[in-house]
């Protein structure tokens, strides 16, 4: 039987037929392939008046894992399922092959019939013969086999995706709240402290010296900065990688930025008796960069620096003039240090060491610092340094004269 249309295979409309030769014929869209086509569609109809045979025609282009179940590397082909052993021709000489290979495929289904015959005349009336592995109907169903496993692999990559996502975001969340604690505390008390020494009628602040007023301001405008960078990072990295990062590039003085960092962080080191440790060239030239993110990228590192750094432990801070369009800036520590074999992956977005896992952090800072970087062309990496502990080292453009 040939079927003169395009037909899609589907186990829930099985083709099956008694005919003991069964062909597939794969096509597409191509003109001169179309040609083709119906040409070899003509000879097999002339063939269909003498013999016996059922043919279904796939369109790749629908059915493409079909395509692959068979291995197919050009179209048209026609192949022979059944009877067995399979064989497929394919080419511009479809049909020259055809008469060739057709008495040989005749002489197989008169076996194959002979064979069937014999076994049947052997075996118990009430003990049928097994059906052919090879039939049109076992083909659509390792064909949608083949789908669905290709379907459950996606699923599970995006499970696997999903997943990732909702534990980073409970981490976050339970981070959040804890890391917030403190600076909500601080600039509370520190706001607190001011109001209720401030006396609205007389415009002063009452049982507070000056210097102490000034140290409660600085404190609370400091808390609350560290409060918007946290916020600033967790909204940035939450756009992800391929989201473009808007910088507003200006003459910048990195050692001075540097150092005014340092000012604000100087509770925190001097609360573990840290020393710092600067070489900052006084001709260090200025750098073409956006100021607050340069900010960013500086508290991250400054900030990793003093928590792994243990007590009495040393902070290091470097510039040097590379090259006459870059300038190299490095934040060394005396912690732990960061492995080899973890040294590129350290800057990936959610990444955290094992040994990490129990101490505070969401693991995006360092991701945030190479997308900060890279958006002013410049590199970060990460190296031992001789006394034990991390260097930290980034590029960035010297400022056009």
């Amino acid at each position: 039987m040939l079927k003169q249309d395009y037909m899609a295979v589907s186990p829930d409309q099985p083709i099956y037929s008694e005919a003991p030769l069964q062909l597939l014929l794969f096509v597409d869209g191509r003109p001169k392939s179309r040609q083709q086509v119906q040409r070899l569609r003509g000879y097999l109809k002339e063939l269909e008046a003498e013999y016996s045979f059922e043919l279904e025609i796939i369109d790749v282009g629908q059915q493409p894992y079909l395509a692959e179940h068979f291995k197919l590397v050009a179209t048209p082909a026609l192949i022979k399922i059944h009877p067995e052993p399979q064989q497929t021709l394919a080419g511009s000489n479809i049909i020259t092959q055809l008469k060739t290979w057709w008495p040989r495929w005749q002489a197989t289904v008169d076996t194959f019939l002979k064979i069937q015959e014999d076994l049947q005349e052997r075996i118990d009336e009430t003990v049928r013969v097994t059906s052919p592995k090879s039939t049109i109907q076992s083909v659509a169903v390792s064909a949608e086999l083949i789908k669905l496993s290709d379907e459950i692999f996606h699923l599970k990559q995006e499970k696997e995706k999903l997943q990732e996502q909702l534990q980073f975001k409970d981490r976050v969340i339970a981070m959040l709240a804890h890391d917030l604690r403190n600076p909500l505390t601080a600039a509370a008390i520190a706001i607190e402290t001011l109001q209720s020494n401030f006396n609205s009628d007389m415009g002063v602040f009452l049982r507070l010296k000056p210097g102490m007023t000034v140290h409660l301001l600085k404190q609370a405008r400091h808390q609350t900065r560290i409060i918007d960078r946290m916020i600033a990072d967790l909204l940035q990295v939450g756009r992800g990688k391929d989201t473009e990062l808007p910088i507003t590039p200006q003459k910048v003085e990195l050692g001075q930025l540097s150092l005014d960092i340092l000012a604000e962080l100087r509770d925190r080191y001097l609360a573990k008796s840290q020393t710092i440790d600067t070489d900052i060239p006084s001709d260090l030239p200025p750098v073409y960069a956006d100021p607050e993110r340069i900010r960013q990228v500086l508290v991250n590192l400054l900030d990793n620096a003093i928590k792994y750094t243990p007590a009495g432990g040393t902070i290091s801070l470097a510039g040097l003039h590379r090259t006459t369009q870059k300038v190299q800036f490095s934040i060394g520590d005396t912690g732990p240090g960061i492995p080899q074999e973890n040294r590129d992956r350290i800057f990936e977005n959610h990444f955290r060491l094992q040994r990490d896992e129990a101490t505070e952090g969401y693991g995006i800072g360092l991701c945030l610092c190479q997308r900060i970087v890279r958006a002013h062309y410049g590199q970060i990496w990460v190296d031992s340094a001789p006394n034990g502990g991390a260097w930290f080292h980034f590029t960035l453009p010297v400022y056009p004269l």
